[in-house]
């Protein structure tokens, strides 16, 4: 058995025609969309994140402020940028990278964010409204992640659903998102971690496996049920080289699985463009009103 692939690239793509025409028509109509950017310290991964969003926002006719702050940046200065931000009218979504040096306080100055500019969906605020199903701006990993199943048709109502991974970013904001009523979710999700002893054999009950653990290679052919579904979503950086959490091997158990490179990564980046036409029509409506 080969896997089948599930690219991000086409689901993406998708995105960002809606998006642009989005972006035009609320300029027509006399607004603005701006997504303002904050990057403390010197992580290299971070600063091509940046890179890559910034060169997106400018093809979509997204403007995109960017601050950038040494690695000894203080706490007071990080909040300074996000007041000022926060004030700007000409900017609908701020993002504030992540992760920041050890000598800031990341959940303090994402509190400070104002929630209606949030488009990363991790504001206290805006995960409440997650738990709660309300209207908001949905974590760009998760919701690229629903949109990456649905794109490739994949049952997901009243499947079992298991995630390797408990991160803010991640692993609990998805397994409440795939948990809704609704018909691209409404799963039995069950949430796994390292500390679980037996998370293998959970791992290998899954209809749908989603890795978001950040460990490279923690997923093997052996955590998987032949013909399962396979969402690689956690990675990390070994210098510029990517470093995946589900192995290669495992396309050869799996029945769909994304790619190595280019399977969630492209639908967060698209999700981020579309939380922040989202935010941008939302501030328009408040000024005209």
């Amino acid at each position: 058995m080969s896997a089948h692939l599930m690219p991000g690239a086409p689901v993406a793509d998708a995105v960002y025609s809606e998006v642009a025409a989005r972006v035009e028509k609320l300029t027509a109509n006399g607004g603005s969309t701006g997504l303002a950017t904050l990057l403390v310290g010197d992580d290299s991964a971070s600063a091509g994140y940046i890179r890559m969003k910034q060169e997106k926002a400018a093809e979509l006719g997204i403007s995109s402020p960017h601050v950038h702050l040494g690695q000894d940046a203080t706490q007071a200065e990080v909040e300074e940028v996000i007041r000022a931000f926060n004030a700007d009218s000409g900017v609908s979504g701020l993002l504030f990278q992540y992760p920041a040096p050890p000598q800031i306080d990341y959940g303090a100055a994402l509190a400070l964010i104002d929630p209606d500019k949030d488009v990363d969906g991790l504001h206290p605020f805006n995960m409440g409204r997650l738990a709660l199903s309300m209207p908001g701006p949905v974590p760009c990993t998760p919701a690229g992640v629903e949109a990456l199943l649905a794109h490739y048709e994949i049952p997901v109502s009243g499947r079992h659903v298991v995630i390797l991974g408990r991160g803010m970013t991640l692993g609990r904001p998805l397994a409440m998102l795939l948990s809704q009523k609704r018909p691209t979710a409404n799963a039995a999700v069950t949430v796994i971690h390292t500390g679980v002893p037996d998370w293998s054999g959970l791992a290998r009950s899954a209809d749908i496996l989603i890795a978001a653990a950040g460990v490279p290679g923690i997923i093997q052919p052996e955590h998987v049920r032949p013909g399962a579904v396979v969402v690689g979503a956690g990675v990390r950086y070994q210098g510029r080289k990517l470093l995946p959490d589900v192995d290669e091997s495992v396309a050869e158990v799996a029945g769909w699985i994304t790619p190595r490179v280019g399977g969630v990564g492209p639908t967060t980046v698209a999700m981020l463009m579309r939380n922040t036409i989202e935010a941008a029509e939302r501030a328009h409506l408040r000024r005209s009103s």
